[in-house]
């Protein structure tokens, strides 16, 4: 990794200059209309592109500027769809192949999107746009040896280039290789010093320690008044994560609270919506509901789905079964939210309102066909023979009532932990776009903890729950209860779970790879004179922990 940066330009700036460049606008109107139509308001934009396309509706530069546009906009599936048309009447569009591959890796279509990457590698096999494309849909789906050894070639045959030893950083701790991974990260930091995102990737390496050159380093760029907003608020991630290492809890949690406020302008999130989509799914899924559709459903036994919040320990419970011969660890599985989408018509003209009347509508042979097709999805992630496999997406939790309608044989693990410990600890990352207010982790707590005790009521014995302090203190009978519920005899290599080599994409990657210890139960202590907010707001769910408050089965 020491290799002197080439003089070269940058492979990848060029690869996409020829990429746009490669098909020149063939109708004259549309290069004329372009300008204007480009620098309207979004809705202006797409109205401008529809009223050519009705007049040219076979030109496939428009139906990819169109398909552009309205992703932008969050409709996906229907940017896909004119994508899809627009290389029907010009195969070798490839910058539109490109764009579709993309889009087809945002829907969780991983094996369409991979044949798109094989026909642009078929076209051009050393473009590295195309080939990190393939590395994309390689880590989609758990194949990261084939995703590392790509990213590997691409971060040597471009060695100035930041990005390329960042993804080469990632492809490597996803594959356990931490101190390669900490080699790339810190050769992206040599080549680019501003790059926060680095300094994060190295906090977020849970067992990883920052030298003090580092932190001095950090510290330094914080200072400066030429950092963008993004880089800024990674570097104080990093940055707090150094000094809670080194017992500089004051300090540390200031910078917590800084690159959280940062983070939580990204996006709209509004509480009172989701403790109204907490009720509303209780009210649909009550017992009588369950009653009326015991028949349907997929029978199928395979799947075993961890839920629960983040930073709860189910990465923990994921590799411990994993561990066991009749079960395979695939990832965080996008399909049962998918379906929920397909159900609600998210794109339609409802935007998703009619999810709970569609689900009710649901007859027996189509809920049956929808636990064939969630099968059918994840089977692209099951790389041997194993009978049962994991889908860990703690977000399910939000599903469990859909899960039990189209495959209610399959088993379905909760993983809880101290919630004053679980909201801190998510305060401690940066997410995509899910970075909230200590307080609004702990009104979203109770809601998770209201939504499980109804399912509880209405779903006895369905919900096997693992509470993540009783898992440290007794591993082996917290296993053996597990394996019980699952119908699994009892294997040691479950307790050595640390000795299981496979792929781990989450923060958790490094702590699953050592052996079980106490000592993040209360270290969420060390903040708590600055946490009275987020107790307060979790109230009874706190104070009652691991017992769950009758407050939350009133509702």
């Amino acid at each position: 990794m020491s290799q002197a940066p080439s003089a070269r330009p940058d492979a990848f700036t060029h690869a996409a200059a020829q990429l746009n460049a490669q098909r020149p606008i063939r109708s004259p109107r549309l290069r004329q209309l372009l300008p204007n139509i480009q620098a309207a308001p979004p809705t202006q934009m797409e109205q401008a592109l529809r009223q050519y396309l009705a007049a040219n509706p076979d030109d496939p530069d428009a139906l990819a500027f169109l398909a552009y546009a309205i992703v932008a906009r969050g409709r996906r599936k229907e940017a896909a769809a004119l994508l899809a048309r627009a290389l029907e009447l010009a195969p070798d569009f490839a910058a539109a192949r490109f764009n579709y591959a993309d889009l087809l890796i945002s829907l969780s279509r991983f094996d369409a999107a991979m044949s798109e990457a094989h026909r642009l590698l078929a076209q051009d096999s050393r473009n590295p746009l195309f080939r990190q494309l393939k590395a994309r849909v390689h880590e989609s789906l758990g194949e990261v040896e084939q995703a590392r050894a790509i990213a590997e070639e691409l971060a040597h045959e471009n060695p100035a280039r930041a990005d390329s030893w960042m993804t080469f950083g990632h492809a490597l701790r996803a594959a356990g290789r931490q101190e390669g991974a900490i080699a790339a990260y810190r050769k992206a930091i040599e080549l680019q010093p501003t790059l926060g995102l680095a300094y994060s990737n190295l906090a977020h390496l849970k067992t990883f320690r920052f030298s003090e050159a580092e932190t001095a380093a950090m510290e330094q760029r914080l200072k400066g008044f030429d950092l963008a907003p993004e880089a800024r608020m990674n570097l104080q991630f990093a940055l707090a994560k150094a000094y809670e290492d080194r017992g500089d809890y004051a300090g540390a949690f200031e910078l917590y609270a800084k690159a959280n406020a940062a983070a939580r302008m990204r996006f709209t999130y509004d509480h009172a919506a989701i403790t109204a989509g907490t009720r509303r799914t209780e009210a649909a899924f009550s017992r009588e509901f369950f009653e009326a559709r015991a028949e349907g459903g997929c029978p199928a036994r395979d799947p075993i789905f961890i839920v629960g919040r983040q930073r709860s320990g189910s990465t923990l419970l994921e590799q411990i079964l994993a561990s066991h011969s009749a079960v395979e660890g695939t990832a965080e599985l996008p399909y049962i939210p998918d379906i929920v989408a397909e159900i609600a018509d998210i794109e339609g003209p409802a935007g998703g309102a009619q999810y709970f009347e569609n689900v009710a509508k649901l007859s027996p042979e189509a809920r049956t066909q929808l636990g064939e097709q969630y099968l059918e999805r994840a089977q692209l992630h099951r790389k041997t023979a194993r009978p049962f496999f994991i889908d860990k997406d703690p977000g399910n939790h939000f599903h469990v009532g859909l899960i039990a309608l189209i495959l209610p044989n399959a088993k379905i693990i909760d993983a809880r932990r101290n919630p004053a410990a679980a909201c801190w600890s998510q305060f401690t990352l940066q997410f995509k776009m899910t970075n909230l207010r200590l307080t609004e982790y702990a009104q979203a707590w109770r809601d998770y903890a209201e939504l499980m005790a109804h399912f509880d009521a209405v779903l006895p014995g369905k919900i096997h729950r693992v509470i993540y302090e009783n898992l440290v203190s007794d591993t082996e009978g917290e296993v053996r209860r597990l394996l019980d519920y699952l119908e699994l005899p009892f294997e040691e290599s479950c307790l050595r779970f640390y000795e299981t080599d496979r792929a781990v994409m989450t923060p958790s990657s490094e702590q699953v790879r050592r052996p079980i210890t106490s000592e993040a139960i209360e270290h969420w202590r060390h903040f708590e004179p600055w946490l009275g907010p987020m107790l307060n707001a979790l109230g009874d769910v706190y104070s009652n922990y691991p017992n769950v408050p009758d407050t939350l089965s009133q509702h």
